[in-house]
């Protein structure tokens, strides 16, 4: 991740976080690798790799053969993903701390993947420009990311509609589009890769683990929206309870951020 941009909070609760979603989004992004081409024997690089849930993911789809090396700024996540590739028995899987806005290695990859990164960064074009020369010819490319304006609730409920504001908002303050998604197709052709592809998902429904995920999200982002004055303490607390009570009845119905993911490869 980009040091200074990255709104939600990190460490351990950010890791909980990140597992509630890989977990809800796990079925979609492993169709998506395999769709893509993440054969065995690759090498493959996972950019703001967090908790290293898809890092596990790219190792199993490499096999023995191949290795995955995760980078991400955040050291407690890394330490957690350390451990727990470790527990699963991976050993083709590696991890480097390290802002991968500034990262430079002269290793070069058959896959680079990443999620939910480019929508934190003010010129995604830009590192997408420089993990370029790091595919081999012919090399995937593989990007996921948000569409915040996917929400939606049944029945209404204003805490959740004050959560994508006050989420968007944050984003926005930082230079950054919270509705990246959309743009990831277009982005990946600027960049210069070739036969770019795509797809969409969401998370929702009725299962409250993941309909929690939108509430957890407002209480990660608190420090920065306070930080940013764009909500009071006390109405700030008040819409997370709020929120928290709505995501937690099983009557109600919630969806994240649509998710779109599109992929293309490095000229031959």
């Amino acid at each position: 991740m980009a040091a200074g941009n990255y709104v939600i909070r990190g460490g351990v609760e950010g890791r909980e976080r990140l597992r509630l979603l890989a977990e809800a989004l796990a079925p979609a992004t492993r169709s998506l690798l395999a769709e893509a081409g993440v054969l065995p024997g690759s090498v493959c690089l996972d950019v703001g790799c967090g908790g290293g849930d898809v890092t596990r993911e790219l190792a199993r789809a490499a096999g023995p053969s191949g290795r995955v090396l995760g980078v991400d700024l955040d050291e407690v996540k890394l330490g957690i993903a350390r451990r727990e590739c470790a527990e699963a028995g991976l050993g083709n899987v590696a991890f480097a701390a390290c802002d991968v806005t500034a990262w430079e290695s002269s290793d070069v990859f058959d896959v680079i993947y990443a999620r939910f990164l480019l929508t934190h960064l003010a010129d995604p074009g830009r590192l997408l420009r420089s993990l370029r020369p790091r595919l081999r010819p012919g090399g995937r490319i593989i990007v996921e990311d948000i569409d915040f304006r996917g929400h939606f609730a049944e029945p209404a409920c204003p805490a959740f509609d004050r959560y994508v504001e006050l989420y968007t908002k944050s984003v926005e303050n930082r230079g950054a589009d919270a509705n990246i998604g959309a743009r990831l197709p277009g982005l990946l052709r600027e960049a210069g890769f070739e036969d770019v592809r795509m797809r969409l998902t969401q998370p929702g429904g009725l299962d409250v683990r993941v309909k929690l995920m939108a509430a957890m999200t407002f209480e990660s982002i608190s420090e920065t929206i306070l930080r940013d004055g764009l909500i009071g303490e006390d109405e700030l607390r008040r819409a997370i309870e709020e929120l928290y009570a709505f995501c937690g009845d099983p009557d109600t119905v919630v969806a994240g951020p649509r998710v779109i993911q599109a992929w293309g490869r490095a000229a031959a």
